[in-house]
């Protein structure tokens, strides 16, 4: 498991239509190799509103469909519910994931 890896999961929520959502981790590495059990990540959605805080991503990644990660939505999962493997952001894709996050959390490097 790494940052920037996309998982299938499981979500079963009234306020969510589908029933599976991917996710891609967002956390540092050093917090997904811990002993913590929940990592945070962003949902990956088949819209895309062109915001600054959403990625492009799709069959490259290994989705189905053009998709977008909206960093905006962050949410801590438990890894042991990370167990449907998808695919993994290429290191432009990760370069675009930061940059996306920073303007989420209002950052400034």
């Amino acid at each position: 498991m790494k940052r920037g890896d996309l998982y299938r999961v499981y979500k079963g929520s009234k306020n969510d239509p589908k029933n599976y959502r991917v996710f891609v981790i967002v956390s540092r590495q050093v917090i997904i190799d811990s002993n913590f059990s929940t990592v945070t990540c962003a949902p990956i959605y088949t819209n895309f509103d062109q915001l600054s805080t959403q990625i492009q991503v799709g069959s490259a990644e290994g989705l189905k469909h053009d998709s977008a990660i909206f960093c905006d939505e962050l949410i801590s999962l438990r890894k042991n519910i990370l167990t449907n493997y998808v695919g993994s952001l290429s290191f432009k894709k990760i370069t675009e994931l930061n940059g996306a996050l920073k303007i989420a959390l209002e950052l400034e490097f």
